[in-house]
């Protein structure tokens, strides 16, 4: 065997550069490797001159069949891949060639650097991934086997980026909410934290796996004692962040897909309606501190206007002669039209802090509470709930700004007033959703039912 590859190995009819010894085998960390039974041409592409199974050179004259050699200590060291290199010009790339077991041939691997603006973190960044593909490659792996994307070595820090972009052009063009891309980029924000403070943070966006997502799920439900429901917040997000890197080819399969969630705890949601006595103290409180903070207060308890919808309220929405208000379809919650009821109560207050003087393209709510030129978050009605008035107040967790909506809702429909104008005004699709506000202790008993009988 070893005078059958010698002769080969000098064989003049194989094209390309002048092949080692077979013998010895040379092994350059700056240079392609030439191993036994494969040659590279100019093109590095593998020569068909292996051993077939007779024991005779496939594409060479036919040779006389070798005896075979017993539990021979001789092995034929075969390298199946050659050093990645940085080639820097107009394209900035690394290449390096593997064998493809499927064509039977080496084939090139290029992995494009142009991403990366800067030309000296260019260069860190490609010192860096040659470090780890020569481990990679050493260690048996084969780009075409796992058939990898390019994408796959990008950073994280750098698909954290791509991704935050995607984020905000869907919120420009209107196919997020706000909230919900605020949401995305905090969750975004705590796993990007989360990674730094582990002991061996992942750098690659292929090491995004199951590992460390049970990891960053785990973290936020016990090492920051979330709820359960956050964690699974949390997990929604994390599929849909999956998701964005399958779909883009940064990661070639979706690890969160095993990992479950805890699903809705038995028991009443976290929000209960405010009694009639603490509804009287809110009033008192408003009426001490912020006027406009009431109307706020009014505009959810009588209208049954959503928070993310008052945010969205211009004053060319309130028609003083019909006493409506109009919602329009990029903020309502069904993503229609709407008009609701404006109470004469309410509309008494908007007079009385003189809400009409200013533009008519004012926004109702603006900072402060006050009609402005420019578009304040719900958040801010929120945060005056919870900073100021629930703890002033001393109100208790279960009290939240949007009680004020299903306490409006009860108190109308306790008020004898017919559920298909609560219905209506709260522009919910069905009465069964309106009738999940009726309070159970003014359902009375059906006097058909209650005097029904037969003869058993």
């Amino acid at each position: 065997m070893e005078q059958l590859v010698a002769r080969w190995a000098h064989n003049p009819k194989v094209t390309g550069s002048s092949p080692v010894s077979a013998t010895k085998s040379t092994v350059n960390n700056e240079k392609s490797v030439s191993y036994s039974a494969f040659s590279f041409d100019k093109e590095d592409k593998i020569k068909s001159n292996i051993l077939d199974d007779s024991g005779a050179i496939s594409g060479g004259s036919p040779k006389k069949k070798m005896p075979e050699r017993k539990n021979s200590s001789y092995e034929v060291n075969v390298k199946t891949y050659t050093p990645p290199r940085l080639s820097q010009g107009k394209s900035w790339f690394i290449a390096f060639n593997s064998y493809d077991p499927v064509s039977s041939e080496m084939k090139r691997k290029r992995i494009y650097l142009n991403g990366i603006k800067s030309k000296r973190m260019r260069k860190d960044y490609a010192d860096e991934l040659i470090k780890r593909l020569n481990a990679e490659l050493k260690c048996g792996w084969n780009p075409w086997i796992e058939n990898k994307s390019e994408k796959s070595y990008h950073t994280l820090d750098e698909v954290a980026d791509a991704y935050r972009r995607d984020i905000a052009k869907k919120l420009e063009e209107g196919y997020i909410r706000e909230k919900t891309a605020k949401g995305y980029a905090s969750m975004l924000k705590n796993l990007l934290t989360f990674n730094k403070e582990r002991p061996r943070p992942i750098t690659y966006i292929y090491q995004f796996n199951l590992e460390f997502c049970n990891g960053f799920i785990d973290h936020i439900w016990l090492d920051r004692g979330s709820s359960g429901t956050t964690r699974d917040n949390y997990l929604v997000w994390l599929r849909s962040f999956s998701s964005y890197l399958h779909s883009k080819q940064y990661i070639q399969a979706d690890p969160t897909v095993s990992i479950k969630s805890l699903g809705k705890k038995k028991g009443k949601k976290q929000r209960t309606v405010i009694s009639s006595d603490d509804m009287k103290l809110l009033k008192e409180y408003c009426e001490n501190n912020n006027k406009h903070y009431l109307l706020a207060c009014y505009i959810i308890y009588y209208c049954f206007i959503r928070p993310r919808e008052m945010s969205y309220i211009k004053l060319d929405h309130i028609s003083i002669k019909r006493g409506t208000i109009f919602i329009p379809d990029y903020s309502s919650k069904n993503k229609k039209d709407g008009i609701v009821t404006l109470p004469d109560k309410v509309l008494k207050l908007m007079l009385e802090l003189d809400i009409f003087k200013y533009p008519s393209s004012y926004f109702l709510f603006g900072k402060n509470f006050t009609p402005s030129e420019s578009r304040h978050s719900d958040k801010q009605l929120r945060d005056f709930w919870s900073y100021h008035v629930r703890r002033d107040l001393n109100f208790p967790k279960t009290y939240k700004f949007y009680s004020l909506k299903d306490t409006g809702i009860t108190d109308l429909i306790r008020s004898n007033k017919d559920l298909l104008s609560v219905r209506d005004q709260a522009r919910h699709y069905s009465l069964v959703m309106t009738d999940i506000y009726t309070p159970k202790d003014i359902m009375d008993a059906n006097e058909l039912i209650k005097c029904h009988s037969s003869n058993f």
